[in-house]
């Protein structure tokens, strides 16, 4: 089972979004590119990098580069549980 997004930020995950350029399997010549996002640990990037070997697998068309980019959202630093609730007239 996954855990939710906010889990995955808590424990120091953040969006990784990256940009695939492959080639067309029938025209060489011919760049296309392929937008991918998913939560990851930087600095390793084990997600991306297990899509990375997938796409070299299972898909003909053969990757020319990838640009990609990594932020945190939020870390646990920056979260606190709220247990009280003042409201003034």
């Amino acid at each position: 089972m996954r855990s939710t997004e906010t889990e995955l930020m808590l424990k120091g995950y953040g969006l990784t979004t990256a940009e695939f350029y492959y080639r067309m399997p029938d025209h060489k010549h011919v760049l296309n590119s392929y937008i991918w996002q998913d939560y990851d640990l930087a600095p390793d990037y084990p997600v991306l990098f297990k899509f990375i070997e997938f796409w070299q697998k299972s898909i003909e068309g053969p990757l020319h580069s990838v640009r990609f980019t990594h932020r945190k959202l939020i870390s646990p630093g920056e979260w606190r549980n709220v247990v009280g609730e003042f409201q003034l007239h």
